[in-house]
């Protein structure tokens, strides 16, 4: 019984790494939470025979996995701001340029859109501008094209531009800035 339950842990694994590629967030995070369960069971299995124990390790197994898909997704939104605080932080206030960003990892579909600046929020020692950027879908069959726009700000850190604005990006990206 061990060695089949072994067996269908590594499949719920492998499942989850394969929805990992699927370009699907929720499903990748709900087969990550599943294949921990399943392979927490496992190890609670060969552990101990103590119902709460066994609990214990398939709770933690499974807030390691979710903890896990957070961190994913935030690197992955980190990237995403650094790609459009790079583009946007040479331009001049009313100049557009184009921004786009493609995963390595397929957890969300890769973006495109544009940026400008809309006003110069200081200089000197503290460079930061406010930009509007938006996020462009292509029109497919079935859709027309459409874009999203929001709002944040940018400061120089060095020769580089970086995110600086926590809200009102949350509407985009949840409460995993």
């Amino acid at each position: 019984m061990q060695f089949t339950m072994h067996r269908f842990a590594i499949a719920a694994l492998a499942a989850a790494a394969i929805a990992n590629l699927s370009g699907c967030s929720s499903l990748y995070g709900e087969s990550a939470s599943a294949g921990a369960g399943i392979a927490g069971a496992a190890l609670a299995a060969k552990v101990t025979r103590n119902a709460a124990v066994a609990t214990g390790i398939g709770l933690g197994a499974v807030a390691a996995a979710k903890a896990g898909v957070q961190y994913t997704e935030r690197v992955i939104h980190r990237n995403t701001q650094t790609t459009i605080a790079s583009a946007a932080g040479p331009l001049a206030v009313g100049a557009i340029a184009p921004w786009d960003v493609k995963h390595t990892v397929a957890i969300e579909p890769d973006e495109h859109g544009r940026v400008t600046v809309s006003r110069t929020i200081s200089t000197g020692a503290l460079d930061c501008k406010e930009i509007v950027f938006s996020v462009d879908q292509d029109a497919t069959k079935n859709e027309p094209a459409s874009s999203a726009f929001f709002v944040a700000s940018i400061c120089r850190d060095g020769n580089a531009w970086k995110w600086a604005s926590a809200e009102p990006a949350t509407e985009r990206w949840g409460a995993l800035q």
